[in-house]
């Protein structure tokens, strides 16, 4: 399958839903797990082998193995297994309880534990196993859902716990070997290997939802890896693996994380102030490539037709305008008259991903320089974002 190049930097635009669901969430929502019980033996328990034994296993390993080894010694404690419950309705709307696995890790000594909101969305109860086997119950803070990403909490009433130290994943490179731990089809505390394969990707995995800059890899990643952490060889993670694209459901090599950078935001927001700060144009929009583009008679090809501004909102504040009367188009009644939108910070837009990509990488108060098409007009109109609420 050939993906399209549809902008200046890179992108994957995984348009073929029904394939990429059959395969995107490493943790499918509600899957069934298999098998039904896997437990991994805790570090140091029954039956471990001696601190010389040890020893004198680790002398024999390579240096590569040596990594491999260490950094699943340092960070398989802090990796959740996350194990969720909820009610789904049949055909005669009876209900029906469904359950879910992912994968989750520790960033906080008070029990703050990141994974993706695809694994917990939805979730009437939430049960987290940890490394050592212990069990605890977590309840929901928040996420943002448009990046994927949903923090949880336990309680350690007392027990110390074991936290993975975040990374900064602008400073990765093509080739930098990368470890992912998670709990694919429920067999928990497994270690995968592979390399960074690209940079720079936005991987569109709804009409809504997407994974900017995000980072590719061909470590093995299968359903139950969500929300895992992937890790560089200083026991760093640098990413959140959520996605991978296969025909068959099952891993082929192309995985994609969550960049840890992205993270760190919406956890510190959810922390802080228990929402997450997410940057607001205001405007309803409507692409008008092709046929629409000709039919309006507009000086483009290619941009967003402002229908509605918000009222009292950044852009109507900034005076970009919308539709004044109403048009038919095909099955539903459009407003025409408005500003067209060509470009974002000389960045182009022919989509509303397009717009949300830009506005992901913005925060409340910044201002973008919105370049618009007024009749034959050409002008740019800055603008000074606000905040959303809700996702």
């Amino acid at each position: 399958m050939t993906l399209p190049n549809t902008s200046n930097r890179p992108r994957i635009i995984l348009a073929a839903l029904v394939l990429l669901f059959g395969a995107y969430w490493a943790g499918a929502r509600f899957s069934q797990r298999q098998p039904t019980k896997v437990e991994a033996l805790p570090l140091g328990g029954a039956g471990s082998p001696s601190a010389a034994n040890i020893a004198q296993r680790d002398a024999a390993l390579t240096d590569d193995e040596s990594i491999n080894v260490r950094i699943y010694r340092q960070a398989s404690a802090a990796v959740a297994n996350i194990l969720t419950k909820a009610t789904a309705y049949d055909f005669f709307m009876d209900p029906v309880p469904v359950e879910g696995a992912g994968s989750g890790f520790v960033i906080d000594p008070r029990g703050y534990i990141l994974t993706n909101f695809h694994v917990v969305e939805g979730a009437q109860s939430i049960e987290v196993v940890l490394g050592d086997q212990s069990h605890h119950a977590a309840k929901f803070i928040g996420a943002d859902q448009r990046n994927d990403v949903a923090l949880i909490k336990i309680d350690p009433k007392g027990k110390k716990l074991v936290t993975l130290p975040l990374g900064d994943s602008t400073a990765l490179q093509v080739g930098q070997k990368v470890l992912a731990i998670g709990n694919p089809f429920g067999f928990q505390s497994t270690l995968t290997t592979g390399i960074v394969s690209a940079l720079g990707r936005t991987v569109q995995t709804s009409q809504t939802t997407f994974i900017d800059e995000a980072i590719q890899t061909d470590a093995a990643i299968n359903r139950g890896n969500s929300g895992g952490p992937l890790i560089n060889s200083h026991g760093e993670v640098i990413g959140i693996n959520s996605a991978i694209y296969t025909p068959s459901g099952t891993t082929a090599g192309i995985g994609f994380a969550i960049p840890i950078n992205t993270a760190k935001s919406i956890a510190n927001d959810l922390i802080t102030d228990g929402r997450v700060h997410r940057a607001f144009l205001g405007v309803e929009t409507l692409p008008v490539g092709g046929w629409l583009a000709e039919a309006l008679d507009l000086p483009v090809q290619e941009g967003l037709l402002v229908e509605v501004v918000t009222p009292g909102g950044p852009a109507a504040v900034a005076g970009i305008r919308g539709g004044d009367r109403l048009a038919q188009a095909g099955m539903r009644r459009i407003h025409i008259g408005g500003d067209v939108i060509v470009a974002i910070d000389s960045q182009k837009v022919a989509g509303q991903i397009d717009v949300n990509v830009i506005l992901n990488r913005k925060r409340p108060g910044d201002t973008v320089n919105v370049s618009v098409y007024r009749g034959g007009k050409k002008m740019d109109i800055p603008v000074k974002l606000g905040e959303r609420t809700g996702n």
